[in-house]
This record gives structure tokens, C-alpha cells and sequence, in this order.
């Protein structure tokens, strides 16, 4: 305990895990050393005592999210991202989480990771305290060359995915050999998110993204890159169902962003699920339609985020391109149109309420601040102007169709 903090933790330089053996026999309690997105990096292996939040990240190889969150909640991970000082954090038993230290380890203004020590049997003093602060400065330079080639590595993974995004690798056999190339497994199934932000994405809300993606353990993040104010992710479920992990895993990064970095307005698109690899430039480009269709139509699709739910809205691009093509008009509504530039009125917008609602009247007629028996005339008034029979699902369709591609134009 007298001797230097350099000598105390000079022990095998070559190997993390030695050092973290080397601080715990200095400290005379478990250590364990994460990254900046908690993953485990190494940990003391003679301990007599532990808890079951230690446990779980061993096994795991990472911190589980449940503990994350709680850390959030209580303000320790964001004073652990404002200082160097150590941290003291109390016990959180519903997450198996026992006393223990906590200290960042810092290169300038850039937080590497973290070590824990526990404090089961025995309670740090201040001179071990410094010894902390000072075997987080031995760490250090360990975690600097892990950022360096995690770096260059990040740059190659950002390369290949773009290729795949953009098709300039689209045959199977090459899709499953480049991820090969850079160490990923080929995911059995997948989809594309895409996250629009309000503004370019600088430092550090790319460092908080990141955090995210990296601790989240609710779907796989294959890849990820960034795009002037998008957030492109290739992602896989990890359950039987599928579209309910990605949208769970959707609104639950919308949540974070919001309540841990306060950046709000963030918009979500999913393209579809698929398994060939092949078929990862297609979930993006859905991705990218379901962003523009809900830009167009925003009240229309508030609910919707996902390129399977979007219904007819999927095809409006292509009726629309062939409908020009064509110089088709619809008559009904050429009439309805005519009718309501002649008398001021706007029979045009209560059926198109009419159909949003699945021709529910009361519904419709509460969105249009209008008594029932007033939107039952108009209903029968707006058949017998546009010679339109509405208890027909073909003319029915046809005619909502027709509508969300008048704003095709807009």
C-alpha cells in the first residue's frame, strides 16, 4: 500500500485482466473494468465475495440493461460522464446491485470506460480512494489502443454497409463473405430502422447515440451509420416476434434520448423483416418511403412506423407515377370538386374523414365538430352528387385511393 501508484499496478502490462487482478489485490476487493457502453473488458478472478449484478455481467459479458437504467435513474452513470473523482453508489436490490465504487477513466474531454470495485466486506478509505484515481490513469493507456482499433474497425464496418444500403454489393454469396470479412455473422433475419433528427448529427449526440445502440439488449444492432441528421441501423429480433422487438425497441430509444440527452423530435421509420441478405437494400429504401408517406401524410399515419403497416399508403408512389402517365381523373370527384368550388361547401374533406374513419359516423363526425344527423345528410348528399355508391367496397376503395393520390400533387 506505501509503494508508488504506478509500481503498485505495474503488474504484466500486456494483459488487462492481470491489471484488474493487480488492483483488486492493492484494493483488497472485486474489481471489474468496462468500456464506455459497458461492455466488460476484464475483472478480478479471486474474489470471496460478489453480487448478482456483477455475476450477470460476467456471464453476459456486458452490464445487463436493467442495471443501466437503474444507474440512469439514480444519477450515477451521468455524474460518472462529468467527473474523475470516484463515485460512491449505494445498493440497488431490486437489480442485484451492491455497494461499490465507481471512477471514469478519462483521455481530455472523452470518457474511455469505467472500473467498479465493490464494497461488500469493506468500505474504501481516502488513501484508497487516490490509489483508484490512480490505477484509472494505468488503465488508461489499455483502453486507448482497444479505442484505436476499435476505430479503424468501426470504419471498415461503415464502409461495407453503406455498399450494402446503396447495392453496390447485392448477390448473396458476396453479402455473406463481406460479413464474413469483417468478423459479423450473417443475421438469419433483419430490417433497417431509420431515425430522422431534427438537426445534423455533431458530437456528442453521436456519442450518445452510440451509447444506446451499444447497451440496448433488446434487438441485435448488426450495423449502424450516420447520415448528415439520420441515423441508419441494421438491426435483428431476438424473439418469435419480430416487429413487436423492433417497435419496442423504437420507441424505447426515442424514450432515452429524450429523457437521458434531451433530444426530442426524433422521427422513426422500419423497413421490412427479411432473411436474405440480399434483401437489406429494399428494407432501407421502405424505410426511406415510410419516412417521405409520413411527412405527406401526417395525420393519416401517426400510428404507423413500420413499412408492413402502412397499408395502401405502400403503393400511393407507384398508382400515382402510372395515374400521371395516364392523365387518369377520377369522376366522382371531379363532381364532389365542382360541386364544392360552386357552393362554398367541403364535401371533398368530410368524405375523405369519412373513409379515415372506416366509415364510422360517429367517429367522423366528432373529428369534424359536427352533429351525426348533419354528417348523415352530407354522406347521403356526397353519394348522390358524385353518383358514388359507398356501401360498395370497390367504389369505396377506389375513391379513397383516390383521394391520398390527389395529395400525391400537393
Amino acid at each position: 500500500m506505501n509503494k508508488p501508484a504506478n509500481e503498485a499496478f505495474k503488474y504484466n502490462a500486456d494483459r488487462l485482466e492481470d491489471v484488474a487482478d493487480r488492483i483488486s489485490e492493492v484494493l483488497q476487493c472485486p474489481i471489474t473494468i468496462e468500456d464506455i457502453n459497458h461492455r466488460l473488458l476484464a475483472y478480478s478472478t479471486h474474489d470471496d465475495c460478489t453480487d448478482p449484478a456483477r455475476i450477470s455481467t460476467i456471464i453476459g459479458r456486458r452490464v445487463p440493461e436493467k442495471v443501466i437504467n437503474s444507474l440512469w435513474k439514480d444519477g450515477t452513470i451521468p455524474m460518472l460522464l462529468q467527473t474523475d473523482e470516484p463515485i460512491r453508489v449505494k445498493n440497488i436490490e431490486e437489480v442485484g446491485l451492491g455497494n461499490r465504487i465507481a471512477i471514469s477513466i478519462w483521455k481530455n474531454n472523452e470518457v474511455l470506460g469505467f472500473i467498479w470495485a465493490l464494497e461488500i466486506n469493506k468500505r474504501l478509505t481516502d488513501d484508497e480512494l487516490e490509489l483508484l484515481k490512480k490505477a484509472a490513469q494505468v488503465v488508461k493507456n489499455k483502453l486507448l489502443n482497444l479505442h484505436n482499433r476499435k476505430s479503424k474497425k468501426e470504419e471498415r464496418n461503415q464502409e461495407f454497409f453503406w455498399k450494402l444500403l446503396t447495392g453496390h454489393i447485392n448477390k448473396e454469396t458476396d453479402i455473406i463473405n463481406g460479413f464474413h470479412d469483417i468478423g459479423i455473422t450473417p443475421p438469419s433475419q433483419h430490417s433497417v430502422v431509420l431515425f430522422r433528427f431534427s438537426d445534423e448529427i455533431k458530437d456528442p449526440t453521436e456519442k450518445q447515440i452510440n451509447y444506446l445502440l451499444q447497451t440496448t439488449q433488446q434487438v441485435q444492432i448488426i450495423l449502424s451509420t450516420l447520415d448528415q441528421n439520420e441515423l441508419i441501423i441494421l438491426l435483428a429480433p431476438k424473439s418469435g416476434e419480430p416487429l413487436s422487438d423492433i417497435k419496442q425497441f423504437v420507441d424505447w430509444t426515442i424514450l432515452q434520448l429524450k429523457e437521458r440527452f434531451m433530444i426530442d423530435d426524433v422521427k422513426a421509420a422500419i423497413g421490412s423483416i427479411y432473411k436474405e441478405a440480399e434483401q437489406i437494400e429494399l428494407s432501407y429504401k421502405e424505410a426511406i418511403a415510410v419516412q417521405n408517406i409520413k411527412k405527406r401524410f401526417v395525420s393519416e399515419t401517426v400510428g404507423l412506423i413500420s413499412f408492413s403497416e402502412l397499408g395502401i399508403y405502400q403503393y400511393l408512389d407507384l398508382l400515382h407515377e402510372k395515374r400521371k402517365q395516364e392523365g387518369f381523373i377520377n369522376y366522382p370527384l371531379l363532381k364532389l370538386k365542382e360541386y364544392d368550388e360552386m357552393h362554398h361547401t367541403n364535401l371533398i374533406e368530410t368524405l375523405e374523414v369519412y373513409l379515415d374513419k372506416d366509415s364510422n359516423v360517429n367517429d367522423a363526425a366528432k373529428a369534424l365538430n359536427v352533429h351525426v344527423n348533419t354528417l348523415s345528410y352530407r354522406i347521403k348528399r356526397i353519394s348522390q352528387i358524385a353518383e358514388l355508391d359507398l356501401r360498395d367496397p370497390n367504389q369505396k376503395i377506389t375513391v379513397y385511393l383516390n383521394l391520398k393520390l390527389d395529395k400525391m400533387s400537393l
